[in-house]
């Protein structure tokens, strides 16, 4: 459980009582601090673990490494039977043979492009962003960090350094120098083959008259022949490059890995091409030099027409490593090809969640490309073609206003691109939105809800920084969702500051939050965020009358609580300061509704059986509302439960209709035709 306190002095610290003083929330102690980043740590290793591990007995699925064992070659036992080599190089084609097995059904798979290997239900994620920062960092930077000591790598994390100290940049990797200078002259085609499956691929989704942004453009774009784009875009490192490219109607150079972080691309020509412009968004061979993904794939996304689709190829992770292996992310260099699938699928979950659908998985390679990537097929398969993998998803329509059957779903388009939130507090968030909105009876307060929402990320700025072991993810959830459900909450910096000083990020003000937390001390930690929750709101205002409210609270605090104890001798400290509390928010925190020595004589007049019912009614309110919220989440399931079933008998049905059919359309011919019979 969480007690939170602050002691007399400025430094706070985290116990169960420090004196005879405390505040409403404390914050962690510097040990902690640290803990914290640990902890997230670990989060990210378990989630990361997560991903990896989607399909449960599937190599594709585990981190790829070659032994380095070095054995003498003089060795007999260097050299393995051919009765052991037999069986188990069998066994590694079995094993592949099964991993391409495609993870999808026979509808989608006869509506789509061929190659479909991974379908839009099987797709699995974690909670949170699984990936630390150094995974998309280049493999000679890493090796460069790894190699200092550890005082080297104290002062470079900048525990000692000047962040404002210069530095000569030659070590660093400059992205557009790299390939607008170091490589402009280097071909970065696609061998015959694997070029002539990509345009393939791209002939089923492309149509005349489309408008296309490609990013990463290059000498070629491996378009369909006869096509004619209405526009396309070309986003490109190297302006010699895009030069030679004939495709392009426009091309601007732009570093793709300079982001404002969590939200774009940094780049003024790609936003001055407009929100909801292009239909499709094209990037092949790119992703694996990717140091900031999210923010590339928000920017497509933002790019997009809604319905528009984005699609994203990549060639096996040795394809280019002759040629730009300095410019590839260690990621991409310790992951195998099947890993990259998925690890592309996540950059379009965790760059705007479920405003992406349709994400779908291919492996569109050439029949005699590599069967795998393993070090026996480096070795035996050097000179054949390159595999190639696409992975793409379509935008999905925002919702522009609050659909009262589904309220949840509409809050949650509303967060798909906030930043600082993990999907996770999102999807803990949403039907805390959606229960208070159909609560509301005002229509004037539900508008005020749903436009609070963009307030959330100052909130979860500071959430982020709590002790997620001791303040849990679901109370973050439900003191963000109460204080944007509240009409006078509008996220202004005195807002900030006050939550702040409650949860103990900030030093309290001596003449509210700490005498606040005095006398609200043995209150259950739920119990403290429903009174934050009231009490921010009404900061902020500029209001004279509502300032003397708040000194009319908290100098009439103690006295209440004193009262109700005076009365109920028998109820705990808890229930005691729980009950004065909220009678006393209730009636005074708002102007107009009762002054100091109203309230007074009202408290004076309760008996202990009506103080003592209050005590019991709030708290079975507390737990009817935990089962209301969980009745409100089932049935959600329970919606989509049905849906899915109802799917998968139309599913059975057209797989019926279709092995029953006599006459089929030929896209070929363009014609009605017979169907084969089978031999």
């Amino acid at each position: 459980c969480i007690i939170l306190s602050l002691a007399r002095s400025a430094s706070l610290i985290t116990t169960r009582r420090v004196g005879p003083q405390t505040i409403i929330f404390a914050r962690t102690t510097t040990r902690n601090k640290y803990s914290n980043s640990i902890r997230m740590a670990s989060y990210r290793s378990m989630a990361l673990a997560f991903l990896l591990g989607t399909i449960a007995g599937c190599t594709a699925f585990t981190p790829s490494t070659v032994s380095t064992t070095s054995v003498s070659s003089t060795s007999l036992q260097a050299v393995a039977p051919p009765l052991i080599i037999g069986p188990m190089i069998r066994k590694m084609r079995e094993d592949q043979a099964k991993k391409k097995m495609p993870m999808a059904s026979d509808e989608e798979t006869f509506a789509e492009a061929p190659g479909l290997r991974v379908g839009t239900g099987a797709w699995k994620w974690p909670p949170v962003w699984p990936y630390d920062d150094s995974m998309f960092k280049r493999k000679e930077e890493v090796e460069k960090q790894n190699s200092m000591t550890p005082m080297q790598s104290m002062l470079a994390s900048g525990a000692m350094a000047n962040p404002e100290a210069p530095t000569d940049g030659k070590d660093e990797f400059d992205p557009l120098k790299y390939w607008g200078s170091d490589k402009a002259g280097v071909d970065t085609e696609l061998n015959a083959e694997t070029a002539s499956k990509l345009t393939s691929h791209y002939s089923f989704y492309l149509q005349d008259g489309m408008s296309v942004v490609e990013f990463g453009a290059a000498e070629k774009s491996y378009l369909p022949e006869g096509l004619k784009l209405g526009r396309h875009v070309g986003v490109g490192a190297s302006s010699s490059q895009m030069e030679k490219n004939p495709a392009l109607t426009e091309s601007f150079v732009v570093d793709l890995n300079n982001v404002v972080p969590e939200f774009d691309v940094d780049s003024d020509d790609i936003r001055q091409l407009g929100n909801d412009t292009f239909d499709v968004v094209l990037m092949a061979n790119t992703i694996d030099f990717l140091t900031n993904p999210r923010e590339v794939f928000r920017t497509g996304w933002n790019l997009l027409k809604p319905g528009g689709t984005m699609i994203v190829a990549f060639t096996s992770r040795d394809a280019y490593v002759d040629k730009f292996a300095k410019a590839q992310t260690k990621m991409w260099r310790d992951m195998n090809d099947d890993q990259h699938t998925w690890i592309c699928g996540s950059f379009f979950q965790f760059s705007a969640g479920e405003g992406w659908e349709g994400l779908k998985g291919f492996d569109i390679s050439p029949e005699e490309a590599a069967s795998d990537d393993s070090i026996f097929s480096k070795i035996s398969n050097a000179q054949k073609p390159a595999n190639i993998y696409v992975v793409q998803a379509t935008k999905v329509t925002p919702e522009e206003s609050i659909d009262e059957s589904n309220p949840a779903k509409s809050f949650s388009s509303r967060m798909w691109m906030l930043p600082t939130m993990e999907e996770r507090d999102k999807q803990l968030v949403a039907p805390r939105l959606a229960r208070a909105y159909l609560a509301s009876s005002d229509e004037n307060d539900r508008e005020k809800i749903a436009s609070h929402v963009d307030t959330l990320p100052r909130i979860y700025e500071s959430l982020v920084k709590m002790d997620q072991f001791a303040f849990t993810f679901s109370m973050q959830a439900r003191l963000a969702a109460d204080l944007v459900s509240d009409p006078d909450y509008v996220g202004n910096d005195e807002q900030i500051a006050n939550m702040k000083m409650g949860l103990g990020l900030r030093k309290p003000s001596e003449n509210f939050w700490q005498p606040v937390g005095e006398a609200t001390g043995n209150m259950d930690p739920e119990d403290k965020v429903n009174l934050l929750a009231h009490i921010v709101p009404r900061f902020g205002s500029g209001n004279p009358e509502q300032e003397a409210a708040l000194e009319t609270f908290v100098t009439g605090l103690k006295p209440a609580i004193a009262v109700v104890k005076s009365k109920c001798t028998g109820m705990s400290d808890s229930d005691a300061q729980l009950v004065g509390s909220e009678l006393l928010a209730a009636e005074v925190l708002k102007p107009g509704r009762s002054t100091r020595e109203e309230f007074a004589a009202w408290l004076n007049e309760l008996t202990e059986a009506e103080l003592t019912e209050y005590a019991t009614r709030r708290k079975s309110f507390k737990k009817n509302a935990l089962n209301e919220l969980k009745e409100y989440q089932d049935k959600q399931q329970a919606d989509k439960d049905e849906l899915e079933r109802k799917r998968g008998i139309y599913q059975e049905q057209v797989q019926k209709a279709r092995k029953e059919r006599t006459m089929y359309f030929n896209d070929k011919t363009g014609k009605v035709e017979e169907v084969p019979k089978k031999k």
